[in-house]
């Protein structure tokens, strides 16, 4: 199926290929499918949890937490879902999501559309992980009157079940949310949320196109806020040169272009943080060699999500076995001998 998959999304507009690998993956899942190999090399442990291998899924994906062993069973270390809104959302008009396919990349303006959180919660809740992390993204609903309510209501409601939560407010796609990345509105948001997520690490989404001073404010903030891990980050408003018919559409664009604006990002916190904060690297990532170059950049996990677009759903085991490869031709035991390294 893992090969199959890329195959048929291909023949489909985008969003109808995205549903039918969902609900691929959830009868996947459910009929018992096997987990990768263990690789000690491999496991690492990040805010107290012990992640298999640092090969995760980023959200986006499975937006409502309805295939979570089938995504497991592809090799991911960790899948996390969402972004899950305190109510229910349909999300921006369609069509809202384009591939780029000379680019190897794709174009999104989604905007939240989920099932609501007591939905995607109850189906987190029941899912099999395999031995895998579970990690529970939530976000603010579009027409919230208090956006760090919703915040602090997801992050409530997921923190019994996930290992992990992240705060999205990295979203270019709902109007005015990435102006919660600054100043007290950002301090606000943090202490709010982590009042309520208990002894649940709680991980925080940002933009790759925060400036310099951008990312020295919420450098401080997650520190000030022992918040417990960075994600850099989400998708970008920038535009690289692109070749595809699709190039002007508006929304986040992720995929093989964002690559170096990610990375350039990644090393830019990791200095700004010193080292006090695990980072997680997202944007881009398509193998093992860049994944082990994210590594050594600053990050302790990665995330996958557009380059199974084009390279389907067998990327994530064999990223498991280039990075596994690689770590063990330069002489390191574990992940964590390698972060940061460059």
């Amino acid at each position: 199926m893992a090969a199959l998959l890329p195959r048929l999304a291909r023949s489909l507009d985008p969003e109808t290929a995205h549903v039918l690998a969902i609900r691929m993956l959830a009868g996947w899942g459910a009929a018992g499918a096997p987990l990768a190999g263990a690789m000690p090399r491999l496991e690492t442990r990040v805010a107290g949890v012990t992640f298999p291998n640092p090969v995760g899924l980023a959200a986006g994906l499975d937006k409502d937490a309805r295939a979570v062993s089938g995504l497991m069973a592809c090799g991911f270390g960790s899948v996390e879902v969402g972004t899950l809104t305190p109510r229910p959302q349909p999300g921006n008009p369609k069509p809202r999501l384009f591939r780029l396919a000379e680019d190897r990349a794709v174009i999104n303006r989604m905007g939240f559309n989920n099932g609501g959180l007591a939905a995607g919660i109850a189906r987190a809740a029941a899912a099999t992980r395999r031995g895998g992390v579970l990690g529970i993204n939530v976000g603010a609903n579009k027409d919230a009157a208090d956006r760090v309510a919703d915040y602090v209501a997801g992050v409530r409601a997921a923190a019994p079940v996930a290992d992990y939560v992240t705060i999205n407010i990295s979203s270019p796609n709902t109007p005015g949310l990435r102006d919660l990345q600054s100043g007290d509105a950002l301090r606000d948001l943090l202490a709010a949320c982590v009042a309520v997520r208990g002894t649940t690490p709680l991980f925080l989404k940002i933009a790759p196109d925060l400036d310099a001073a951008g990312i020295d404010g919420v450098a401080k903030a997650v520190i000030d806020h022992k918040v417990d891990a960075l994600v850099i980050g989400n998708t970008t408003i920038s535009r690289p040169p692109l070749s595809s018919a699709h190039a002007g559409e508006t929304g986040g664009l992720s995929g093989a272009p964002l690559r170096s604006l990610a990375a350039a990002k990644l090393r830019d916190v990791r200095a700004a943080t010193g080292g006090r904060v695990p980072l997680v690297a997202a944007g881009g990532i398509d193998s093992g060699a860049e994944a082990y170059a994210r590594i050594r950049g600053g990050a302790s996990l990665v995330q996958l999500y557009s380059a199974l677009v084009y390279e389907g759903f067998g990327l994530p085991r064999r990223v498991v076995a280039e990075l596994a490869a690689l770590l063990a031709r330069d002489g390191f035991a574990s992940v964590g001998e390698a972060v940061g390294v460059d």
